[in-house]
């Protein structure tokens, strides 16, 4: 129930900025603004988490973990220092999908 109340009131108040972000990614580095990625919740059922996007499309050459330092923007690295690109999370907590604290 304490998940759902914060993650509901985080949600509210976090949406005009994660709209302002995700429209500033779009602008400076493309679309899409949002970035989804299968993962494992909460029971481990599975769920499509999705955070703003930090890091450009892979070049064909450029597949696999090694690579990711290049592909990611100067906006992102923004983004990730300030944990910005985690504010579309708090959806998944009010759906019941993650926790707002446990393993990770």
């Amino acid at each position: 129930m304490l998940d759902i109340l914060v993650g509901g009131l985080a949600f509210v108040l976090t949406a005009p900025l994660v709209g302002l972000i995700s429209l500033i990614t779009r602008l400076l580095d493309g679309p899409p603004a949002l970035f989804r990625q299968a993962r494992s919740g909460r029971g481990g059922a599975p769920f499509t988490m999705v955070k703003i996007r930090t890091m450009r499309p892979p070049e064909p050459h450029e597949r696999g973990p090694e690579h990711d330092a290049a592909r990611l923007t100067t906006l992102g690295r923004l983004l990730r220092a300030t944990s910005l690109d985690e504010l579309p999370t708090f959806w998944h907590v009010v759906r019941g999908q993650m926790s707002l604290v446990g393993p990770r």
